[in-house]
């Protein structure tokens, strides 16, 4: 069903990209933001790892320096049938975790301690188990596809905006042309990056519920992992993560930044509540 809505809100963000290049006045415009917006993506899918690894301070250690730890991870990527992650600690006492990298052969799993010190070692497996649910879901390549096409509308968007001030576009005795016509070019520029950054967040959210179902069959205990979300959400919120970024929130288990209210539609992650009840319902149905 989330592979499903996936692909659903990929296709509208295609669609919406090709109508914003049509009011663009061609495909010419619409090429150029999508490549660029493409190369752009490109070096954050290829070098996204190393840099969000740097941003916050992870050690990458061994088996000799925290052995319950990254064993755990081996057993897990193993029941998974993926090659063993590179395994990195953040020095952070805010509980949460996140996973990077461009493919299974070149994944990174990531713990803070401040996660380590409160999960018992069964809710510590249900995280990274949904932490190598992303690996295995390729949720690095769809959040790059996502981000492609929104910063294409988005560039789209500021061009549209400065045609119609400078004058560009489509003449008056074209169709659509004149005030009418300016009136809707300028609606649609600023519609439209908007519409598309909540297509993206919904995506987001999407393979967050995906990662959560996955993680649970992987590691086997759906209700493990419940626990450990309900514990990480109470923690984050008493702990905030400083040094957490709004570019980089998307990427940990539990959202590092707060935000209720109408600020859910911008959400990267799904309710809580909701997250937990469906792994509730998992746990009933085996």
């Amino acid at each position: 069903m989330q592979r499903l809505k996936t692909t659903f809100l990929l296709a509208l963000l295609t669609v919406l990209m090709v109508t914003m290049g049509q009011a663009l006045g061609g495909r010419s415009g619409m090429m150029m933001a999508f490549v660029l917006a493409l190369g752009m993506n490109f070096f954050s899918y290829w070098f996204s790892d190393k840099i969000v690894l740097s941003m916050y301070g992870a050690q990458e250690i061994g088996p000799q320096d925290h052995p319950m730890f990254y064993n755990l991870v081996g057993n897990l990527a193993a029941r998974a049938g993926l090659p063993m992650p590179k395994v990195y600690i953040i020095p952070s006492d805010s509980p949460n975790a996140f996973a990077t990298g461009r493919n299974p052969e070149h994944a990174a799993v990531a713990a803070t301690e401040g996660i380590l010190r409160i999960l018992s070692p069964e809710e510590l497996e249900g995280v990274m188990a949904h932490e190598l649910a992303h690996v295995q879901n390729r949720d690095i390549l769809v959040g790059t596809i996502a981000a492609t096409f929104a910063g294409a509308i988005s560039m789209i968007g500021n061009m549209l905006q400065w045609g119609a001030i400078l004058g560009g576009g489509r003449s008056d005795d074209e169709e659509g042309g004149g005030i009418g016509g300016l009136v809707g070019s300028l609606a649609m520029a600023i519609i439209a990056p908007i519409a598309a950054m909540l297509i993206q967040m919904a995506v987001s959210r999407s393979r967050e519920y995906l990662a959560d179902a996955t993680g649970a069959e992987i590691c086997g205990r759906p209700l493990a992992l419940a626990s450990a979300l309900r514990k990480l959400h109470m923690g984050s919120q008493a702990l905030p993560m400083q040094e957490a970024r709004p570019a980089t929130a998307h990427m940990f288990i539990v959202n590092p930044l707060t935000g209720g209210g109408v600020m859910q539609l911008f959400s990267t992650h799904p309710p809580m509540e909701e997250r937990i009840a469906r792994l509730e319902q998992m746990a009933v149905r085996r």
